[in-house]
């Protein structure tokens, strides 16, 4: 891509770093997982909060060469993320001795590889993997696309996306709750308990979506100002807010309808509706609204950054209507629901 040779080479090492956390990392997202599925989401947290201040710690330490040790520059941060990974995984490892997690026999015996499971678990699992990297590289390939506007247009997109990031969690919280809700009701053959969770799922995370979009719309130049005081990056930044704001009631419904699919093991055709609603729709409407097209009779003036959230909401808009007719038609479904537990 070009990068200079010198960043590039800050990049490997980190990266060579980061890799030997990386069986660490892999062991404790499993077992949080567990964790957060049999209900306890209390203790995860905790962790992660442990490792957040461990974290800025050893790369204070290793980042600038505090406490006797060598100034590593980048490289320490790839040192710092792969030493957490591994306090992570130990700390989670206590969690194998409380009640909840004796109660799956997870410890009690050691199992051979049992293929069907294994194909179980890729089957509902892959997809979601999928769908989430399709949604995550949709905003670094639009990030590189609107970087080569200039940095004035680069800098206000970041503030957007990392306010936008920042009400996202909310509602994907929401989702995983849904997801894992949904799933305990549908294994006790409770669907009708299970449709009753969606729908407050569903109204919570609009009626938050709702509120932070007037949020964005009233308060956007306090929120901006947090972030900057270039009044150039500032003025587009504050208008960029206002598509955010309408994004922001597509984009949280979706990730809690999402998350109920997932509960019910749905997980195929969200990957499809991502696929096509970012990558088919979004990106190259973004792209014609940024940089406009010329046709013979008639031509298509760029909006630049402005286009590219355009295209945006209006290819997430579909997702979420998508989303929306999947988790109506499945929710609605015994035995469309009874196949997938399945």
């Amino acid at each position: 891509a070009g990068i200079d040779p010198a960043a590039a080479d800050i990049a490997n090492r980190y990266l060579a770093a980061t890799a030997w956390g990386m069986p660490a990392v892999f062991l404790y997202v499993a077992l949080r997982y567990t964790s957060e599925g049999l209900g306890q989401t209390l203790p995860p947290m905790l962790i992660v909060a442990a490792a957040l201040v461990l974290n800025a710690l050893l790369n204070w330490v290793l980042i600038y060469g505090k406490l006797g040790l060598p100034e590593l520059g980048g490289e320490g941060c790839g040192w710092a993320t792969a030493a957490v990974w591994w306090f992570e995984l130990v700390l989670i490892s206590f969690l194998l001795r409380l009640p909840y997690f004796k109660a799956t026999g997870l410890i009690d015996r050691f199992d051979f590889p049992d293929i069907k499971e294994i194909a179980a678990i890729l089957k509902v699992g892959v997809p979601i993997g999928i769908t989430v990297f399709l949604e995550m590289a949709v905003y670094s390939v639009i990030g590189f696309l609107i970087g080569g506007m200039g940095v004035l247009p680069l800098a206000a997109h970041s503030i957007a996306g990392n306010i936008n990031w920042a009400t996202y969690v909310i509602p994907m919280s929401l989702g995983s709750a849904a997801s894992i809700r949904v799933g305990y009701l549908v294994g006790s053959r409770n669907l009708q308990q299970a449709r009753r969770v969606v729908r407050t799922a569903i109204l919570l995370s609009l009626g938050y979506a709702v509120l932070v979009s007037l949020l964005l719309i009233f308060g956007r130049s306090q929120l901006v100002a947090i972030y900057t005081n270039d009044p150039a990056v500032a003025a587009i930044a504050v208008n960029l807010l206002l598509f955010i704001a309408v994004y922001q009631l597509f984009d949280d419904t979706q990730a809690t309808m999402a998350g109920a699919l997932r509960g019910y093991k749905d997980t195929r055709m969200p990957m499809v509706y991502s696929l096509v609603g970012y990558w088919l729709l979004a990106v190259p409407l973004g792209y014609a609204l940024g940089f406009g097209l010329d046709f013979d009779r008639a031509s298509l003036e760029p909006l630049g950054v402005y286009g590219f959230w355009a295209g945006m909401t209006l290819g997430l808009g579909i997702v979420a209507a998508c989303m929306a007719l999947r988790l109506r038609r499945t929710s609605h479904s015994p035995d469309r629901i009874l196949a997938f537990a399945a």
